[in-house]
């Protein structure tokens, strides 16, 4: 066992290995400053929560408190390794600011109340509302943090005792074209590929995806691999020099916004050379003559000039990915939060398909998610959609589903595509929904162009119910304030993005009067006395395994089927993989091994849609064009992007997420070693924009788009010339009154209000913006991390330590380090 400065060094230190063998065991541990490990009463098993990999873990209790994790070496996404997140982020379970007592509005303030009176209100507006105007006065917001039984309790309630379309989760704002990416080539969701596969791979390319700081125990795979023999290829797409850029070989750094002119000329390539496997393409899809007339338009000079990269390199990049044995892709926000995303998306589908790089080990593709329970988001109906990827546009799905809630089939809505979040806020704006529901989510910091969104939610007119862990931008605005229970303060399962499912058992009790959410919309649905077509009440569980048996009737004999997983079997060994059945009684490694694909008309979760457009597909339309269920291959032209740079705004715009902070930093912030390493907000230029303007490494701008202004500290860093990027996590909690009543600091502040017609996400990543220089530095540097993508091009900058209170230990048990 050794010791490891995990915010000095994120991804640990190496364990080579070589493709096809099994990636080595290394067990990372922290425990809170005094504590030994014969301290520790218990361990109990859950995985992670502030990123999308799922790692499997054990939370350390001594007493009736938190102290800190271990990895689990058993389980096969992470072999024991822990994200830099998950091993400091727990301390946010014991700040001193946690919600602990319901808050009801008085005026112009919060004041504590009790549930009885907190409930009391929700359940007077609600039934008001339903009379008044009926179910579509009433929406609901919820998060990718929960666990999967309180989504299926909300879908239950929400789709099934209400009758109301309005449900979104904030996975609209990470994750929602990853799901539409793989309905539009598979008809469902569900990710084809498997973790597994970066054992096999000989190459690996990652479109908008810095894996290194979103899923750091899978960049450390990755890593291994790399360290090993036969290491694989790496392509990495990103206009920001990442950690996966520098490691890549071959990095293309497009023009924001250009993702589809891209796609569209590596297709061109790998047609025009001939790398497509023909045989598996005329068995098991159908549009190809479609796509190869389509990317015939875009020979790599003239994507050369969109996007504004070599076009020796688009051909470098199209050999390898044509030539590649074992092809895993990966995507992630650089695709999904900018133009055309769910366009973009899909061509990276056709690549697989027309190589038929799918369903073997080495070979598949990851439309990643940015939350440890996205899927279950989806799985469950929690964004919308109806639950067991059934589609809205079946009538037949929709009469299961009645039969398995014991409803009326006209109960639920299926009149018209589910309410996407950003037309909910439109209905809240014009007055037609009253009453909204956020649980476990921060709109006020991480919506676009945020004066509007602030404005939405201080109406008179809008009943604001908020379920969180602490005080947020948004409970500002709420009429109704309800202390939640998190991860390790509850029992739950969760699937992360390969589709592993884990449970996380209850290690302490909530503070104060905090409830778990499902035992909160379980309060509710008595309250409001839900009841099922018997008179039973709706929805029909007590507790979160009760919840689970009845999302596994729900989930039987669609893609996501987990009849063959219980509470018993996931204590004590690995996460398993749904499909998970009698049949399957281990889980299912990869989806679509056979060429066998879940896109029959009358089974399939969707019908597609225009990637122009948006508009849905008719049942005719698509059963005319895939009647015997296979994968489609889709086209898409390249569009200019909506907003463009000027001579007013020169620049390029993109937000995102980095190594150490997750979302609005309501966890991240309160682990001190994690908001040491990245205190503040700051705007990342190139060396080469910051000369023009003379500006040096730390000195103040102000950042602004038509929407707003900012004010942060620069880092001259490795990003391509003419973009800034801007973290969002940061907003105004942690921030003096006046300051915060600045609104200068959020990255939201600038984004556009506009979305993906298809995936219906907001677009973060394409906005014009004009970067001013307000002070010096007086030769301090910006706040940001120089072991990230933030890494400064120039000498001289202290480099990010977390000293000895970020020791972790690394355990071996097998591979060299």
């Amino acid at each position: 066992m050794s010791l490891c400065d995990r915010i000095a060094k994120p991804w640990g230190t190496r364990t080579p290995y070589g493709a096809g063998d099994t990636w080595p065991t290394r067990i990372d541990r922290y425990l809170a400053d005094g504590v030994s490990a014969d301290q520790v009463d218990q361990w109990i098993q859950t995985a992670s929560v502030l990123h999308s990999n799922g790692d499997a873990m054990d939370v350390a209790v001594s007493g009736d408190r938190i102290v800190g994790v271990r990895g689990r070496g058993i389980d096969r996404v992470n072999r024991g390794r822990l994200d830099t997140k998950d091993l400091f982020g727990w301390q946010a379970n014991t700040a001193a600011d946690r919600l602990t007592i319901p808050l009801i509005r008085d005026g112009n303030r919060l004041v504590e109340t009790d549930w009885q009176t907190a409930m009391g209100r929700i359940v007077q507006r609600s039934n008001e509302l339903l009379e008044e105007q009926g179910p579509s006065a009433l929406g609901f917001y919820t998060t990718g943090q929960l666990f999967l039984e309180e989504y299926y309790t909300l879908a239950v309630i929400a789709h099934g005792a209400i009758g109301t379309n309005h449900v979104d989760g904030n996975t609209r704002l990470c994750t929602a074209t990853a799901a539409e990416a793989l309905k539009e080539s598979f008809a469902c969701d569900g990710q084809p590929g498997s973790y597994s596969d970066v054992d096999h791979a000989d190459v690996i390319a990652l479109y908008g995806h810095n894996v290194a700081e979103t899923q750091t125990v899978l960049w450390m795979r990755m890593l291994d691999r790399l360290a090993g023999p036969n290491p694989p290829k790496l392509i990495c797409v990103d206009p920001r020099e990442t950690p996966v850029a520098r490691a890549a070989t071959i990095h293309v750094a497009p023009v924001p916004g250009t993702n589809v002119a891209l796609m569209n000329g590596l297709l061109h390539e790998i047609i025009r050379n001939d790398w497509v496997d023909h045989d598996y393409v005329a068995a098991h899809a159908v549009g190809y003559e479609e796509l190869a007339q389509q990317v015939e338009n875009y020979p790599p000079d003239r994507v050369a000039q969109i996007c504004q990269v070599p076009p020796e390199q688009i051909r470098a990049a199209a050999r390898i990915l044509g030539t590649a044995k074992r092809l895993l892709s990966t995507v992630l926000q650089g695709f999904y939060q900018s133009h055309q995303a769910t366009a973009a998306a899909v061509q990276v589908n056709n690549i697989h398909i027309i190589r038929g790089m799918l369903g073997r080990p080495g070979a598949g593709v990851l439309q990643m998610n940015g939350q440890p329970t996205a899927e279950n988001t989806r799985e469950c109906g929690a964004d919308g959609d109806l639950p067991g990827f059934r589609n809205w546009a079946n009538d037949s799905h929709v009469a299961e589903l009645a039969r398995i809630w014991n409803i009326e089939q006209t109960q639920i809505p299926h009149y018209a595509p589910p309410t996407h979040l950003m037309q909910m806020m439109r209905y809240a704006e014009q007055g037609t929904i009253r009453f909204l529901w956020i649980s476990g989510t921060n709109p006020a910091v991480s919506l676009p162009e945020l004066h509007r969104i602030r404005s939405i939610l201080s109406r008179q007119q809008l009943f604001l119910v908020v379920q969180d862990l602490f005080h947020t931008e948004t409970t500002e605005f709420a009429d109704v304030v309800l202390p939640a229970a998190t991860w390790g303060e509850k029992t739950g399962t969760f699937t992360n993005a390969d589709r592993t499912v884990h449970l996380s058992d209850k290690a302490v009790e909530p503070p104060g009067q905090a409830r778990p959410d499902l035992d909160i919309f379980l309060d509710y649905a008595r309250r409001m006395n839900f009841r099922d077509s018997t008179g039973a009440p709706l929805p029909a569980w007590h507790d979160a395994e009760s919840a689970f048996e009845a999302w596994k009737r729900c989930s039987a004999g669609r893609p996501c089927d987990y009849t063959g997983i219980t509470y018993a079997k996931l204590r004590g060994g690995s996460g398993i993989q749904w499909p998970c059945t009698a049949e399957r009684p281990e889980g299912t490694e990869r989806l679509y091994a056979d060429g066998q694909f879940w896109s029959t008309p009358d089974y399939c979760e969707s019908y597609g849609k225009d990637l122009i457009t948006g508009a849905p597909l008719e049942p005719t339309e698509y059963r005319a064009l895939n009647p015997s269920g296979k994968a489609v291959i889709k086209a898409a032209e390249y569009l200019p992007p909506h907003e463009s740079p000027n001579p007013d705004f020169p620049f390029s715009l993109i937000t995102g997420r980095t190594l150490f902070h997750f979302h609005t930093r309501t966890k991240t912030g309160r682990a001190p070693q994690l908001q040491a390493a990245a205190p503040d907000v700051w705007v990342e230029m190139s060396l080469k924009d910051a000369a023009e303007q003379s500006i040096s490494e730390g000195d103040v701008v102000n950042v602004k788009t038509p929407r707003g202004m900012i004010r942060a500290r620069v880092r001259i860093s490795g990003i391509r010339d003419g973009v800034v990027f801007v973290p969002f996590h940061y907003g105004y909690w942690d921030i003096s009154d006046g300051e915060s009543a600045d609104h200068h600091r959020a990255a939201n502040e600038l984004t556009i209000t506009s979305w993906d017609p298809a995936s219906k996400q907001p677009i973060y990543k394409t906005a014009a913006a004009a970067v001013n220089w307000v002070s010096t530095g007086d030769g301090n540097p910006a706040p940001a991390p120089t072991n990230t993508a933030s890494h400064p091009v120039i000498a001289g900058v202290p480099a990010t330590r977390g000293g000895p209170t970020a020791n972790a230990d690394e355990h071996f048990t097998g591979g060299a380090q």
